[in-house]
C-alpha cells in the first residue's frame, strides 16, 4: 500500500505582494504613435498611464520582488517553500523555465519550481493548482507568481494593443488553514476560438523579417465571449463556494479593460457595497499579474478587509478562464 501524506482540512492565502516598474507612461506617449487621443485611449480601455519595464526589470526580477514581499508580509521562510508555480505569458525563452531562477534567487532551491502558461487566467489557474497542493499535504507552502513583460510583446503601433499592455508582477502565498480558504475553482477554456489572441513567437509560419514576438487580439470578438460567457462562469463559481452574491465583499476579475470590467460587474449583480477592482486605470492590463496586483492594491488601501470574501475571475487567450471565491489575508 502507497503512503500518503494526511490530507490537510484547508489552505488560505496568506499574504500577497506586488512589483511595479518604475517607468509610468501615459496616454500622451502612446496616442501619437498610433494616430488617436489620450482621450480616446481613456474611453477605450480605462487606462490613464500604465508602466513599462526598463532593462533591468525582466520577467524573473520582477517576480522576486513581488514573492519576496508576499513572503514577508506572512512571514514565510523563501527555504520553506515547496513549489513556486510562476504564471507568465511573456518570458521569450522557451528553455529553461523562468521559475527554477526566481526560486533560486529567492532562497528556495530545494522548491519544485515550473512555470505556467494560461495567459491572462495563468494566476488563478496556478492559484487553484497551489490550493490544491497544500490540501493534499504534498507541499506545506506554495509561492504562487503571476509577472508579466507584455511590453515585450506589443507592437509599438499596433492600435489594438500598443496602449492596453504593460508590465508588473503580482504574488501570493499559498499556507496550510484551519478551514477552507477557497472556494471550488470553476475553469475551463474554448480551444476552437484560440485565434481571437495570438502572439507569433514561436510559429513556424511567423512573418519573414519579424525580429520579435508580436501580440495580436480580436478584441470585439473577445468583449463579446467575455460578457456573454463570463457572467454565468462567475455565478457558478460564488454557488458552488456555498456562498451568495451579497456575501461578496469584493469582485477582482483580471483587468483586461474597463468596459470588460464594468459590463461584468453589472451582468453578476453585485450588491452595491460589493468593491469592484478597476486598478487597470493606472496599471493597464498585465496579464497574469492583473489580479495579484489588484488584490494587494485594495488590501493596501484599505478597500477590504483580512476575512472577506473575493470572487476572482481569470480570462484571456485560448480562452481559458476560471473563477474562485477566496478568502482574503
Amino acid at each position: 500500500m502507497i503512503r500518503t501524506s494526511v490530507p490537510r482540512p484547508g489552505a488560505r492565502i496568506a499574504g500577497v505582494g506586488g512589483y511595479r516598474p518604475g517607468h509610468a507612461v501615459g496616454n500622451e506617449e502612446i496616442s501619437a504613435r498610433i494616430g488617436v487621443s489620450p482621450q480616446w485611449i481613456e474611453r477605450r480601455s480605462g487606462i490613464r498611464t500604465r508602466r513599462f519595464a526598463t532593462a533591468h526589470e525582466t520577467v524573473i526580477t520582477m517576480a522576486v520582488e513581488a514573492g519576496r514581499t508576499a513572503l514577508a508580509r506572512c512571514g514565510t521562510d523563501p527555504a520553506d517553500l515547496g513549489m513556486v508555480l510562476l504564471a507568465t505569458t511573456s518570458f521569450t525563452e522557451q528553455v529553461p523555465a523562468a521559475a527554477p531562477r526566481v526560486a533560486q534567487l529567492l532562497g528556495a532551491p530545494r522548491a519544485g519550481a515550473i512555470d505556467l502558461n494560461a495567459a491572462c487566467s495563468g494566476f488563478t489557474y496556478a492559484l487553484a493548482q497551489a490550493n490544491g497542493l497544500v490540501r493534499s499535504g504534498e507541499v506545506r507552502s506554495v509561492l504562487v507568481i503571476g509577472s508579466e513583460r507584455m511590453s515585450d510583446l506589443v507592437d509599438p503601433e499596433d492600435p489594438e494593443t500598443a496602449f492596453l499592455f504593460a508590465d508588473g508582477a503580482g504574488a501570493a502565498v499559498v499556507l496550510p488553514g484551519d478551514a477552507p480558504g477557497f472556494g471550488p475553482v470553476v475553469w475551463g477554456a474554448e480551444g476552437d476560438r484560440h485565434r481571437l489572441v495570438v502572439c507569433d513567437s514561436c510559429r513556424a509560419d511567423r512573418p519573414s523579417g519579424s525580429s520579435r514576438p508580436r501580440l495580436r487580439i480580436s478584441g470585439l470578438e473577445l468583449y463579446r465571449w467575455a460578457t456573454t460567457c463570463l457572467p454565468g462562469i462567475a455565478r457558478q463559481a460564488v454557488e458552488t463556494a456555498g456562498v451568495g452574491i451579497d456575501d461578496i465583499a469584493a469582485f477582482i476579475p483580471h483587468q483586461a479593460n474597463i468596459r470588460i470590467v464594468n459590463a461584468l460587474a453589472s451582468a453578476i449583480s453585485f450588491h452595491p457595497d460589493t468593491v469592484v477592482a478597476r486598478t487597470i486605470s493606472s496599471s493597464g492590463n498585465t496579464s497574469a499579474a492583473s489580479i495579484p496586483l489588484a488584490m494587494e492594491e485594495l488590501l493596501a488601501g484599505k478597500a477590504v478587509s483580512t476575512g472577506d470574501l473575493a470572487l476572482l475571475l481569470g480570462f484571456g487567450a485560448g480562452l481559458a478562464h476560471a473563477a474562485q471565491v477566496v478568502v482574503l489575508p
